[in-house]
């Protein structure tokens, strides 16, 4: 699967807009690697994900911590693309 940028709606209620990338992995391992991802906040805007805790812009995460994958709207992805040039 190759690099997608989709919003992602986490079980703790985040919503992320993010490059996605289905990755192998061995079982209970993660298997979605997140490159650059951004909350979305409640005022529509950016800010990167775990900024305050962590300088890594890339991640590993369950598939089974994902709600919901789908396309953001174009506004929101300019403004994301936007920010990670």
């Amino acid at each position: 699967m190759e690099k997608q940028v989709k919003l992602l709606v986490l079980q703790n209620n985040q919503i992320l807009v993010t490059e996605i990338e289905e990755v192998g992995s061995e079982m209970g391992e993660p298997d979605c690697k997140l490159t650059e991802p951004f909350l979305v906040n409640e005022d529509k805007t950016l800010s990167p994900w775990l900024v305050e805790h962590t300088s890594q812009n890339v991640y590993m995460l369950h598939s089974d911590k994902i709600l919901t994958i789908c396309d953001p709207k174009p506004t929101l992805l300019e403004k994301y693309q936007d920010l990670t040039k």
